[in-house]
């Protein structure tokens, strides 16, 4: 028995390990690739690559997030772009007081904003935006308080299903109306733009934006290894067995209410992270990421990287964020038929997604051990003889 746990522990770490390995060798390599060979050249990646990557990344993180209550606990919720946009905000907000007196009306205490709408003073919500680590405390407590709020009144409720995922959808409509009003202080339809540096660095610098790339690359890879060890814990265990029978978790003694808060708590705040690593790499954050039409595509993300799987989730975000990026380049009206198509081709053709078509070519390659090769194995002797 002993020999199996170690064996199937060994097996998780080295996923966890191969994932991990991936995303850093492709991070250096880009930035390899950015700092050492010139433009022009062959291996040369551009300033803009650098920057998209790092945008894929944000999304990639965004997916787990999503994985994380769908794929394991069973949430199918519709509104995690409320708490991406709000870690975007928070940031944002940030980013807006850095610029001072170079904006538009020269004012050194209000965003251009604010003076264009006559407001005298910052509002009190925006008080200790300008510090970095009220800013960090904010990027985890808005989206995580707002998980906590939503999550404790429905899941207390006992609201699941097609309901509960009806009422993330209205959550983050709501505070899509919300934030359009002019008189919430957050730039209403424009949002907030025209950011200058971060942590006294330039927006603008190639170096910058490289940072912000590794930075993002090493939010992920930490993201990752904490999904990894809830979904290999106990405690992950319980929340999988809740997705698969949670009369049967609460007939035997669990509260199952109170675990689908606590991963839609940490699933909130690892989206509000993805949030704030993404808005000062694109430049801007405004009400349409809390549009219900950026979670539904999150969770086509997931559903095409293969449901239940973290790094499937990865690979989804990252194919469709680029199929996206070409998509809409050449033909920008098609884009939304493709994404359906794709969704529909894979729910159909591949109902464990890429990480499913990935998992049975390996098999192919490798092939699992046969009942007589497990019966003759050193393990299963092992096991046997303790049965015994």
């Amino acid at each position: 028995m002993k020999t199996l746990l170690n064996s199937a522990t060994f097996k998780e770490l080295k996923s966890l390990h191969v994932v991990i390995a991936i995303l850093f060798i492709s991070t250096l390599y880009v930035s390899s690739c950015n700092l050492l060979f010139s433009e022009g050249t062959l291996l040369h990646v551009s300033d803009y690559t650098v920057s998209l990557l790092g945008k894929y990344l944000c999304y990639a993180l965004l997916a787990l997030a999503v994985d994380l209550v769908w794929g394991y606990c069973g949430i199918l919720s519709l509104g995690h772009g409320a708490f991406f946009a709000l870690g975007g905000y928070a940031m944002g907000m940030y980013l807006m007081r850095q610029i001072g007196d170079r904006g538009v009306y020269g004012n050194p205490e209000l965003p251009d904003f604010m003076v264009f709408l006559n407001w005298t003073e910052l509002p009190w919500y925006w008080l200790g935006s300008n510090s970095v680590l009220f800013t960090i405390v904010m990027i985890f407590a808005g989206p995580g308080l707002l998980a906590y709020i939503f999550g404790s009144l429905a899941f207390r409720s006992r609201v699941s299903g097609v309901y509960l995922s009806i009422m993330t959808q209205a959550m983050t409509y709501a505070l899509l109306l919300s934030f359009f009003r002019n008189e919430m202080g957050f730039g209403g339809n424009n949002g907030l733009t025209d950011f200058k540096e971060i942590f006294g660095f330039s927006l603008q610098s190639p170096n910058t934006k490289l940072a912000l790339f590794i930075a993002t690359a090493i939010a992920l890879a930490i993201g990752y290894a904490i999904s990894d060890f809830i979904v290999n814990s106990k405690m992950g265990r319980v929340v999988t067995a809740i997705r698969d029978a949670e009369d049967r978790v609460r007939f035997v003694g669990y509260k199952p209410e109170h675990y689908k808060v606590w991963i839609f708590v940490v699933s909130g705040m690892l989206a509000g992270l993805a949030g704030a690593l993404y808005v000062p790499q694109v430049g801007i954050i405004n009400p349409g990421e809390f549009s219900p039409l950026n979670s539904i595509e999150m969770v086509i993300w997931v559903a095409i990287g293969g449901r239940g799987t973290l790094y499937g989730a990865l690979i989804g975000a990252i194919v469709v964020s680029y199929a996206k990026t070409r998509f809409t380049a050449i033909m920008p009206e098609a884009w939304l038929f493709a994404l359906g198509g794709l969704f529909v081709l894979v729910t159909l053709l591949l109902p464990k997604g890429l990480a499913g078509l990935l998992g049975n070519l390996l098999n192919k390659i490798d092939p699992p051990p046969t009942s007589d090769q497990l019966e003759k194995s050193p393990a299963t002797s092992t096991l046997a003889a303790e049965n015994k």
